[in-house]
């Protein structure tokens, strides 16, 4: 591996290591979830930490898998049991460089109910889909009894299936999964998730909604493309001058 390489790879690292703290800052994960980003230099593998708390991961936590989710390097720590939703997706959506797993708050009641769903209510949420988010429906394929989680490559292929073409996936009774183009890009995608459907709960207390229209979901998409860094450095002085970083 040349000196370029192992430095782009470095960097990949040090900033999905600041993608789990900012999550967890900005209350999208707590001691559970996960975030991901594929292999700049092999494209046929992901990054992500062991097992553990997102908030503790530090640069010697990060693994690195096959699509498989198999660990390249055999008899490590123990993976995350939901690996194969980021290696299936992976595999599905080349244009896809991050993944988010979470199960923040606001979101998980639009995974259960029937007849409303998560759609785009401010510019912020725009990438969301106007049609409404699509939920994925565990019980069609692990059967009435299964325990919501996403522990094969059958379940984890099912689950990008769903997600389809899409920027995010409920997943019912459990969460969300948010995929985007870069780790920057899956941050801001994981917590204006979050705070959309925040948004969008307390706006049905009120009346009906006026939601935005799909070619205002494109516009207000490509504006907000060129401001993700103005977020995430905010956001990132602000997990660093966390308690938990002391």
């Amino acid at each position: 591996m040349s000196h370029a390489v192992t430095e782009t790879l470095t960097t990949t690292i040090r900033e999905l290591v600041d993608a789990n703290h900012i999550l967890f800052d900005q209350g999208v994960v707590d001691g559970f979830g996960h975030v991901s980003a594929r292999h700049p230099e092999r494209p046929d593998r992901f990054l992500l930490a062991r097992s553990m708390a997102p908030a503790l991961v530090t640069e010697k936590d990060v693994l690195e898998f096959d699509l498989d989710g198999n660990p390249v390097v055999s008899g490590g720590p123990a993976p995350y049991l939901e690996r194969f939703i980021h290696g299936e997706i992976y595999r599905k959506r080349p244009d896809v460089m991050s993944v988010v797993h979470s199960h923040s708050p606001s979101v998980v009641p639009f995974s259960v109910v029937t007849g409303t769903k998560l759609r785009p209510v401010c510019h912020m949420c725009g990438f969301l889909s106007e049609k409404g988010t699509p939920v994925f429906e565990i019980r069609d394929f692990a059967g009435p009894g299964s325990d919501l989680l996403i522990t094969s490559g059958m379940l984890g292929a099912a689950l990008a299936d769903s997600l389809g073409e899409g920027p995010a996936v409920l997943m019912r009774g459990h969460g969300s999964t948010v995929v985007a183009g870069t780790i920057r890009q899956a941050v801001f995608r994981a917590i204006y998730t979050e705070i959309g459907a925040r948004l969008q709960m307390e706006a049905m207390k009120l009346g009906p909604i006026t939601y935005l229209t799909e070619e205002e979901t494109v516009g207000t998409t490509k504006t907000i493309s060129a401001q993700y860094d103005r977020a995430w450095f905010l956001w990132l002085k602000a997990a660093r001058n966390s308690p938990m970083s002391q």
